[in-house]
């Protein structure tokens, strides 16, 4: 059993079970799917500040926080007892690829070469981790939601402003690894 919850599942398998969680949220209480929502939370709960966007009864999506714990603990217990000490699985053409780029670490989920603190100090590994993270939180923000509420939940609810985010999100993507990532890591 543990070497099947190990390894990755395929797409016909954990899709459908993704997908379940709309049906499921809705039908125990009308709940919608989304982990943005819970950094508004918990900034509403712990700065009681007097801005607009967190005056808001924040305890009604409080079972959001608790889901979110989950997905921490959740991912603390698989790195600790779930972890592959083999090398990362990498397509070989990306391989090759990466390491024109100088990436040829796989020992990890994140490629070492880019993602540690002397990294940060460069011009590249700020524009990553830096750059990258405020945009992130920036469309986020702007887009009314993240990946999984819009395109999970509303798409799923027929909503056509979570298409639109999810049409945005997909075209922003393809844009970011085919022609502004390669030109990040060449710096």
């Amino acid at each position: 059993m543990l070497e099947i919850i190990k390894e990755p599942w395929p797409w016909y398998i954990a899709g459908p079970l993704i997908g379940l969680t709309v049906p499921v949220l809705l039908i125990l209480g009308n709940r919608s799917f989304g982990i943005s929502s819970s950094l508004r939370h918990i900034c509403a709960a712990c700065i009681p500040a007097n801005i607009n966007f967190f005056k808001y009864d924040w305890k009604k999506g409080s079972w959001n926080l608790f889901f979110v714990l989950g997905i921490l603990l959740g991912g603390m217990i698989a790195s600790y007892f779930l972890i592959n000490l083999g090398e990362i699985s990498v397509n070989p053409k990306l391989k090759v690829e990466l390491a024109t780029y100088g990436i040829t670490d796989y020992s990890n989920l994140l490629p070492t070469q880019l993602m540690n603190f002397e990294s940060l100090l460069t011009l590249k590994g700020f524009l990553l981790i830096v750059v990258g993270g405020f945009l992130v939180g920036f469309g986020t923000r702007y887009a009314g939601g993240c990946t999984s509420g819009h395109s999970i939940m509303g798409i799923s609810n027929l909503q056509w402003p979570s298409l639109v985010a999810t049409i945005c999100f997909m075209a922003g993507g393809f844009l970011m690894a085919n022609i502004i990532l390669p030109i990040i890591l060449s710096l």
